[in-house]
Order: C-alpha cells, then structure tokens, then sequence
C-alpha cells in the first residue's frame, strides 16, 4: 500500500504520527503552564503594588515632617512583610520549573 502500513490515509506510520501529536500537545501544554505562571506572578506583582499604594493613601499623617515620617514608618512596617508575601509568591510562580 502506498503511504505507510495499514492504508492509513494520511501516508507515513500511525505510531509515529501519534508520537509526533503527542509531542506536540506536549510542547503546548508546557506553553499555555508557563503563560499561566507569568500571568499569575505579574498579576500578583500588580496586587503587591496597587495594596501598598492604597494602604499608604487612606493615611492622614499629621503634624511635623519627623512625625510624618515615623508614621509612615510605623505604617510600612505593617505593610512591608504583606508586599514582601506577595512579591514572593509572584518570584516563585516566575522561577517555578515546568
């Protein structure tokens, strides 16, 4: 039979057609894995920055510029080790192996 054994209609060797599709939705799930991991990792990147940004705007510091400055200390000491959470977690999905 001409194109392969068994007639098989689109010529050349089932199983090596079978090998060649399952390599190939092989290399396309790694691809749509790690897509998912960079949209995970900027996604928690954004939620780091924009948390911060809006946790440090409600603040109404007040009186000398020393006193600002120790509140907003005070402030980022509560909120630098949530962003310092986030940003990891958004690292790992970055690094994570496939």
């Amino acid at each position: 039979m001409e194109g392969g054994g068994f007639g098989f209609p689109f010529g050349g060797d089932p199983e090596d057609l079978m090998r060649g599709l399952r390599e190939f939705a092989e290399r396309q799930t790694e691809a749509v894995q790690e897509s998912q991991r960079e949209q995970f990792a900027t996604l928690t990147l954004n939620t780091a920055v924009e948390l911060t940004g809006a946790a440090l705007g409600r603040l109404q510091v007040q009186g000398s510029p020393d006193e600002q400055a120790i509140a907003l200390r005070d402030a980022m000491r509560v909120l630098f080790p949530e962003a310092v959470a986030l940003v990891s977690a958004a690292r790992q999905g970055f690094m994570r192996e496939s």
